[in-house]
């Protein structure tokens, strides 16, 4: 057998793509454009008109991943005499079930996807569509199971891993004394050979496209183009922490162009505590904030002046040296109103969780949550909520997954939304629960209801505290002396409870306008670098960041997240990316040239906590999913950037690479003699 290959033409770069001259990577399309589409929020000519000052900036966000520990991998099984598929997979995605019953043109309720697996981490990437389907047909049509696990090859190079790349011209205008007054963006997306999730991630920002600033008018547009890589797909902030650096490395460079230090071009721009709730011009209200405590906090466990006094000694040394800032919102509640922002076709409102309470007749309680978990600990969020709402030890309590054909409506973990949604209704639910508790007993007691206190299991009489029944004495009545029982209520103790997104449930506005997520979290950045001038090495010497998530639930839980994702965006910042030849071959396809940070490059965190309660949420949560990388990567390259101001250098393409950081400084070593 001979074959003979005929060399098409292909198109890797986002800019050329959007040429007319392009090659057309889908010639059916007609064009490479996915999406172009302009919003404009405010009065931006005449704030542009009537500032004295203007500066353009091109950043560049590279290609890269959040790269699970463990592949995505799925099993299935048909089973034609009860007309079920059952599913097991390490997935994370909404509506997972819907999918495959549209692609296999199956009823939803032949589908059992089962949710007590390990998925092995995921932020994202673990979607997985593709090879469900697959192994749905193959086993429905061989008549035995079948399983597909990713090898680390084919998960980079054709699985859900790769996430945006992203090319940013931002022009601002502002005053002499560095007051943001407007903004233009045009984002391009590097899409890749299809359209996967990755024009929406040029959506999710806009529900925090000024940042934390005070801008009056924004004009963004968004386009994304096709071209012969990889498919992107979700990754951890769903293109939020592109966008961030973009904002954050304008912000230092309004800084420079005025001579002012990056801390106080901030303190002068960001929003103040007694602004909130403060909506910025896309439309989104901001719940709840206090931004200068954050950053007046850290500064109390860090002096600025002294950490300025330790890079000018690092400068004296002979090493380069600088001090990044970063100051970002972490939007978090997982509202999808961004979908229908992008294509008007998609009317959504609603993006809900679920969560259902049994006390068994034995008095044992059992909680479930209806989907799949990354390692999030969900189910110590489930136990601690329920614990602190019955005032009972969250041990007591065991949290399972039941399958997808006996689960409540859930749009999974995405979005940073849990600790709003699943506990949100996990409180709910509770005080359903307890609610229910205190009538029996009231009604067994033969007081009035609003004479009845619930305390730790009990109900008791607040008249006659001595008169009291007990946890079991409540299971005993609500499951066996239906005769004790208040009128028209249930026997049994079983509740459940289906929440919708706080804030959510509205279309966008003609103009574009629209309440994104329902809160945002904040993050303030303060990192010192060095980097050897001979080989372009850099260390982060000093690493402090102030995060305000609300009430904090699980404190250890929230550590692990932020710690996680400043080693995410490191990695993002520095490190990783999915590299091309220039024939189009992927370079990085093993972790040989796809490079992680590890405990070297990870230095040791300082974490400062502030809590300002969010106004909408059961307990004042907010997010913390995506928290240190929606930070990290701006405040890593802002301190970059001023250690090379001394060379009169600046780099805004990320990862900033050895490679490429070395032969910048020798060449303008060089330049300098």
């Amino acid at each position: 057998v001979k074959v003979a290959y005929e060399k098409l033409p292909f198109v890797l770069d986002a800019e050329q793509a959007l040429g007319k001259d392009s090659p057309l990577v889908h010639q059916a399309h007609g064009s490479n454009v996915l999406l172009d589409k302009t919003f404009t929020w405010g009065e931006v000519d005449q704030d542009f008109a009537a500032s004295p000052r203007k500066l353009s900036l091109r950043v560049k966000w590279g290609r890269s991943s959040t790269v699970p520990i463990e592949t995505f991998g799925v099993l299935a099984s048909w089973d034609p005499w009860r007309d079920i598929l059952d599913v097991y997979a390490s997935i994370q995605l909404p509506r997972y079930p819907d999918q495959i019953g549209v692609a296999l043109k199956l009823p939803v309720s032949s589908i059992r996807v089962h949710h007590d697996v390990d998925v092995g981490g995921s932020y994202g990437v673990k979607r997985g569509i593709k090879h469900t389907v697959l192994v749905g047909y193959l086993t429905r049509r061989l008549g035995f199971p079948v399983r597909l696990i990713e090898d680390r090859l084919e998960n980079m190079r054709g699985g859900d891993a790769h996430g945006p790349e992203r090319l940013f011209d931002v022009d601002v205008a502002f005053d002499d004394q560095g007051i943001i007054k407007s903004m233009k963006m045009r984002a391009l997306e590097n899409v890749g050979a299809y359209a996967g999730r990755s024009p929406f991630q040029l959506g999710k920002p806009i529900g925090a496209i000024v940042g934390p600033y005070k801008i009056k008018s924004v004009q963004y547009r968004a386009i994304a183009v096709v071209t012969n890589k990889t498919t992107q797909e979700a990754v951890r902030g769903f293109g939020q922490a592109p966008t961030n650096v973009a904002i954050e490395r304008t912000v230092d460079e309004v800084a420079n162009a005025l001579g002012l230090d990056p801390l106080e071009i901030r303190r002068r721009n960001l929003i103040r505590h007694e602004d909130f709730p403060y909506t910025i011009p896309s439309g989104t209200t901001y719940d709840s904030g206090d931004y200068h405590t954050v950053i007046d906090k850290v500064l109390k466990h860090t002096s600025y002046e002294e950490l300025k006094k330790e890079r000018d000694a690092l400068r004296s040394a002979g090493k380069l040296a600088g001090i990044g800032i970063a100051a970002c919102l972490e939007p978090s509640g997982g509202n999808a109103m961004f979908e229908a922002l992008i294509n008007p076709k998609i009317t959504t409102t609603t993006f809900m969780d679920s969560c259902r309470i049994t006390v068994d007749g034995i008095g044992s309680i059992t909680a479930t949550m209806h989907t799949t978990s990354s390692g999030q600990g969900h189910e110590t969020l489930v136990g601690t909520v329920i614990g602190e709402v019955l005032q009972l030890d969250p041990e007591l309590i065991r949290v399972t997954r039941p399958d997808s054909l006996n689960s409540l409506p859930s749009g999974t973990p995405v979005g940073s939304r849990m600790a709003i949604m699943l506990g949100g209704a996990a409180f709910e639910a509770a005080t359903k629960l307890k609610a229910k508790l205190t009538a029996i007993g009231a009604h067994d007691l033969g007081i009035a209801p609003e004479r009845a206190v619930y305390e730790r299991g009990e109900v008791y009489d607040r008249n006659a505290p001595e008169k009291r029944r007990a946890w079991t004495d409540l299971v005993q009545i609500a499951y066996r002396n239906f005769h004790r029982m208040p009128a028209d209520m249930e026997p049994g103790l079983s509740v459940s409870h289906i929440m919708q997104v706080p804030t959510g449930g509205k279309l966008p506005d003609a103009n574009g306008r629209v309440q994104m997520y329902p809160c945002t979290s904040f993050e303030f950045h303060l990192i010192l670098i060095s980097i050897d001038p001979e080989l372009g090495r850099p260390e982060i010497v000093k690493y402090r960041v102030g995060h305000d998530c609300g009430t904090v639930i699980n404190p250890k839980i929230v550590r692990g997240m932020t710690m996680g994702g400043i080693a995410h965006g490191i990695g993002a910042a520095l490190y990783e990316e999915f590299a091309y030849d220039g024939e189009g071959q992927l370079m990085a396809q093993s972790f040989m040239d796809y490079l992680l940070p590890s405990s070297h490059e990870v230095p040791a965190v300082e974490i400062i906590h502030h809590c300002t309660p969010s106004p909408h949420t059961v307990l004042g949560q907010k997010g913390s999913g995506e928290s240190g990388y929606l930070g990290a990567p701006a405040g890593i390259a802002n301190a970059i950037n001023d250690a090379l101001r001394p060379l009169g250098i600046s780099i805004n393409t990320l990862p900033i690479k050895v490679s490429v950081l070395g032969d910048l400084i020798a060449a303008a070593r060089e330049r300098k003699g």
